[in-house]
C-alpha cells in the first residue's frame, strides 16, 4: 500500500465505473426529487440505485463574536424524531442567470442567520463545502464563518420552533466531541471554525 499522504494530495480518478440504463422519477416536492435508476454496477452486475436530488443548497453559519462566543439553534427534527442542537442553517436556491453562485450562497446565508438568530455580520468567510451523504444524495452544503456581529430581531419561518443559545465556541467543540451535536454540517462548521480561529 502506497503512502499517498506524502504528496499532500490524494488522486481523484474521473472515470465513472457505473453505467445508467434508465432513470425515472418516483416522487417530487418543492424541495427534493427521488429517482430510481436501472444500472450496471462497477463489477458488471445489473441492479437498481435510488437517489435523492435536493433543489436547494444546504447552508450553515458559525457566528463568532469578539469574545469567542457562538450561537446554537435547537429544534425538533421531524425525520429523526429527536431534538437537535445545530448551527444556524437553511437552504438557498441557485438561480440561473442571476448573481454568481458565490453571491447567491452568501445572500442566502445572511438571510438565514438573520431569520434564526437576529444577527447581522460584517465579515463573511466561506470555510467548508460538504456532501452530506454521498451514497444516496447529491446534496451539497456550504458553511460560512460570520464575524463582526450586531444583534437585531429574529424572524423564524412558520415551520420552525426554535430555541437560540449563546455558548463559547470551545464549548460547542466539546458538544461535538461528546456527540451532543450530531448534525453533519454543524459538526464540520464548528470544528473548522475553531481550527481557523485557533480555539482547538
Amino acid at each position: 500500500m502506497k503512502n499517498l499522504l506524502k504528496s499532500k494530495s490524494l488522486p481523484k480518478p474521473t472515470e465513472n465505473p457505473w453505467q445508467t440504463l434508465d432513470s425515472k422519477p418516483i416522487y417530487e416536492n418543492p424541495w427534493i426529487e427521488v429517482q430510481e435508476h436501472q444500472v450496471i454496477n462497477p463489477s458488471g452486475g445489473k441492479g437498481i440505485y435510488g437517489t435523492v436530488f435536493f433543489k436547494n443548497k444546504a447552508l450553515g453559519i458559525v457566528p463568532v463574536d469578539e469574545h469567542g462566543n457562538t450561537w446554537l439553534v435547537g429544534q425538533y427534527r421531524y425525520a429523526l424524531e429527536e431534538y437537535c442542537w445545530e448551527i444556524p442553517m437553511g437552504g438557498g436556491k441557485i438561480i440561473e442567470n442571476g448573481d454568481s453562485i458565490e453571491e447567491q450562497l452568501l445572500q442566502a446565508a445572511q438571510r438565514e442567520l438573520l431569520e434564526e438568530t437576529g444577527l447581522i455580520a460584517e465579515k463573511w468567510t466561506k470555510i467548508a463545502r460538504i456532501h452530506t451523504s454521498n451514497s444516496v444524495t447529491n446534496e451539497e452544503g456550504f458553511v460560512f464563518l460570520a464575524e463582526g456581529l450586531s444583534q437585531t430581531e429574529s424572524s423564524p419561518e412558520e415551520t420552525e420552533k426554535l430555541e437560540v443559545v449563546k455558548v463559547h465556541l470551545s464549548d460547542a467543540v466539546e458538544m461535538v466531541l461528546k456527540d451532543e451535536i450530531t448534525d453533519a454540517i454543524s459538526m464540520v462548521g464548528i470544528l473548522k471554525a475553531a481550527k481557523i480561529l485557533n480555539m482547538m
